[in-house]
């Protein structure tokens, strides 16, 4: 009873359709058929179930002794069992071979299926070559066996430290060693690692966390930069870098123009060769210079003057735009000029861009008495929470990040999961630095002062007084905003990324069912933003002070 009294009204609906729900997904193939794909459960993936669950369990078992073995929530019996637990699961994981095919899967589904020559290539779901499959199992069973070993050694030192009467260091350095391997063991497995018996969860979640914890840091940020104070220095600093900024841009928008001839006719293709700057290359295509034609003109790209010259004697091309110092001397002259290089017109617009953007936050600091960073702070947040998610989850995810790669010569090229990831942060940041900072401007300015009369600095202020009681006021928008990131991951499909809703839209695609695939993930999503309420509202209700 107590349990149905915690539950919303709304949601003693769901409690009661529950049975349905289940007899639904039980009882009817077109729902099991939707559920797993659109859960990502791979065949055979119910081997690996067991090892994922066995180091999960030895994993959290350890985090457990850290938990209630702290001082403020001694629980020495339940640290007891964790122990126990660690233990008796370390050593199952390390003498059993119930972990080798989930190994198996992570290293089979981490490597590039083209490239890589550990997986048999053409097989799905992905396996391991013999060999490769045999080293996999040695390396595992070694880090098996020194996870036993750290285990046994952490343990004991927490044990025989709380009999010491000096054993406070000795307690401590298990307690952190436990912390740190089982920690890492424990984000490695529910993060990073591939989840094959639930790929599209596993991924939608992720995102979902990921996205909220940069979000969360960025929005801190942004408040950060708000509460900047006025100077003289500020204002002095940023007229300095504005000018710097300036001469840079000016000094690569001046470098030595290019000379590109147009030379040849219409008739046919135009030869363009690799490193041509792209103005040029759309000014020929659109006909976009004196006396070009009113339709487009088709292209073809060749490696250098050389490939488009001997394309060019054997009339695969009609006309070529070469620099002038190549451009063949008997052939027509369509058109001539000058241009600047792609790279030092990018870098020079950027520099000029950032010049005026740093001017017009000093002007504006300057007359209202703002640190410059002060009102950027506010631009970014005011621009962002302006534009729709889907059009930032586009932006960040196709253009900006092809410009990106193209700005470093493909070696920034992060994956769409990361892009979309980076673009959900970038527009949560906004509103979650709105809520800190309307928890922040909550806190009574008594408390501040009553910090700098103890002789607290800006940072120990931040830290002891002002966003533990922030904190409290804040934690039901901040849970509202994780409910709201974990179902908008499903706009992150618009990138292919293979979530819930990907997964469901490919299932619906090639079964053509038109009700299940999509009763499933919406069932899902509920059952997920369910779960997060709930850990809301026990983190709320463990934060009320008002209940205490």
């Amino acid at each position: 009873m107590q349990l149905l009294m915690r539950l919303r009204p709304s949601n003693l609906i769901i409690a009661a359709a529950l049975p349905f729900i289940v007899y639904l997904f039980a009882s009817s193939a077109d729902y099991q058929r939707s559920l797993r794909a659109i859960l990502g459960v791979e065949h055979g993936s119910s081997a690996f179930v067991p090892g994922f669950v066995l180091l999960a369990v030895a994993f959290a078992a350890g985090i457990g002794v850290v938990v209630f073995s702290r001082a403020k929530a001694l629980k020495p019996r339940l640290a007891l069992l964790c122990a126990a637990i660690n233990l008796v699961a370390a050593l199952a994981a390390a003498t059993t071979g119930l972990v080798y095919p989930y190994a198996s899967s992570v290293v089979a589904n981490a490597v590039d299926p083209f490239t890589s020559k550990l997986v048999v290539q053409g097989v799905t779901p992905r396996q391991l070559t013999g060999e490769a499959e045999a080293m996999v199992h040695g390396h595992v069973s070694t880090l098996l066996w020194i996870y036993l070993a750290v285990t046994v050694v952490a343990l004991a030192l927490f044990l025989v430290g709380g009999r010491q009467d000096n054993g406070d260091v000795t307690r401590r350095t298990g307690r952190a060693t436990l912390g740190l391997v089982n920690g890492a063991g424990l984000v490695f497995i529910l993060f990073l690692a591939p989840m094959a018996f639930a790929a599209g969860v596993a991924t939608t979640i992720r995102a979902a966390i990921a996205a909220y914890i940069l979000a969360a840091l960025l929005g801190l940020v942004w408040v950060g930069l708000l509460k900047l104070e006025y100077s003289r220095r500020a204002d002095f600093s940023f007229i300095v870098i504005t000018a710097l900024l300036a001469c840079a841009a000016a000094w690569f928008l001046m470098q030595p123009r290019q000379a590109y001839t147009l030379a040849g006719s219409l008739e046919g293709k135009v030869a363009v060769i690799s490193g041509t700057p792209a103005g040029m290359i759309g000014a020929v295509r659109f006909g976009q210079f004196p006396s070009g034609p009113e339709n487009e003109v088709p292209l073809r790209t060749f490696k250098g003057a050389p490939e488009a010259l001997a394309a060019l004697a054997k009339k695969d091309v009609s006309a070529a735009l070469l620099p002038s110092a190549l451009a063949p001397a008997d052939l027509p002259v369509l058109w001539q000029t000058q241009t600047l290089g792609d790279r030092d017109k990018a870098s020079g617009i950027t520099l000029a861009v950032l010049a005026i953007v740093l001017g017009l936050l000093t002007f504006g600091g300057h007359i209202h008495r703002r640190h410059p960073l002060s009102i950027g702070s506010e631009f970014i947040v005011d621009t962002i929470r302006g534009i729709p998610m889907l059009v930032i989850v586009l932006y960040v995810g196709l253009p900006l990040a092809g410009a990106l790669k193209d700005a470093t010569q493909g070696v920034f090229d992060p994956p769409n999961l990361a892009r979309g990831i980076a673009a959900m942060a970038l527009a949560y940041s906004a509103y979650l630095a709105e809520i800190f900072r309307s928890g922040i401007n909550a806190i009574p300015r008594g408390q501040l002062e009553a910090a700098r009369s103890l002789g607290l600095n800006g940072w120990q202020t931040a830290r002891l007084v002002i966003l533990p009681q922030a904190f409290r006021i804040i934690i039901p928008p901040l849970g509202n905003e994780l409910i709201a990131i974990l179902k908008d991951t499903s706009l992150l499909s618009i990138l292919s990324i293979r979530d819930i809703t990907q997964r469901m839209r490919e299932f619906q695609s090639a079964s053509f069912l038109p009700f299940a695939p999509y009763n499933s993930a919406a069932i899902f999503y509920i059952l997920l933003t369910l779960a997060a309420a709930s850990l809301v509202s026990t983190v709320e209700r463990k934060y009320d002070i008002k209940h205490r």
